[in-house]
């Protein structure tokens, strides 16, 4: 018998961490198993003094297919799968790292794995990326945030149209709708990623922490809170 591939991979390139999604022969449909090794892997890279970026992939020939339907309805009872569910928040924890987090994503970027992509700062896409979200069809609504986040990055009516319709739409559309920030050729997607971790990496840490507040914690705030939330950010009042 062969090794069991672990689900997650974790390597570090200089300041740069990089989280490698690998189920490739189920499109690195999202399982228990690749659960806990992400949960474990993004605990590594906030806990590591020396990373101070992380980019997040997938092996094969997607990025990310969403949940594995193979284990839907297999737990016990519905309380016992969302306990499942719950017990590491792996979404949680991904938005709340500190450290600019980058996506690189290709092939299918579907549901869960769309989600995920957009729970980074930053996504870089192939060209052949494809992207839409299944759940509607599966008499669900996507649960990893993808309500949230879609229409604070594409528009409220847009995120309407992906998430009641399942429309799938190119990476040039992603780009147009501001859910993607660079679009290149499917070859040049991971170092594309790293490249831009080791320029923001170069930035400083304290800088980008603050960044990141004043525009993820601003988003909710009026434009007057805003300016008084960027100014104590900005000159540490």
């Amino acid at each position: 018998m062969g090794r069991v591939q672990a689900p997650v991979l974790l390597e570090k390139d200089g300041a740069v961490a990089v989280i490698t999604l690998n189920r490739p022969g189920q499109l690195n449909a999202y399982n228990m198993q690749m659960r806990d090794g992400l949960f474990e892997a993004l605990e590594a890279v906030r806990d590591d003094a020396d990373v101070r970026a992380m980019v997040l992939r997938g092996n094969g020939r997607a990025f990310c297919t969403g949940g594995d339907l193979t284990e839907f309805g297999s737990a016990a009872t519905a309380t016992s799968a969302r306990q499942a569910r719950w017990r590491r928040d792996v979404w949680g924890l991904l938005y709340g790292l500190e450290k600019p987090t980058i996506a690189a994503v290709h092939g299918y970027v579907v549901g869960g794995g769309l989600e995920m992509a957009l729970l980074c700062d930053l996504c870089v896409a192939a060209r052949d990326a494809r992207f839409f979200f299944p759940e509607t069809s599966r008499a669900m609504i996507p649960g990893v945030a993808g309500t949230q986040t879609t229409p604070r990055l594409a528009g409220w009516g847009r995120a309407l149209d992906l998430v009641l319709t399942g429309r799938e739409i190119s990476a040039a559309c992603a780009h147009s709708w501001g859910l993607v920030a660079r679009v290149v050729p499917a070859s040049r997607v991971r170092e594309t990623a790293i490249e831009l971790a080791r320029r923001v990496v170069r930035i400083g840490g304290d800088l980008t922490l603050c960044a990141k507040r004043a525009i993820n914690e601003g988003l909710d705030l009026s434009l007057e809170e805003g300016l008084r939330l960027e100014s104590r950010l900005a000159w540490g009042d």
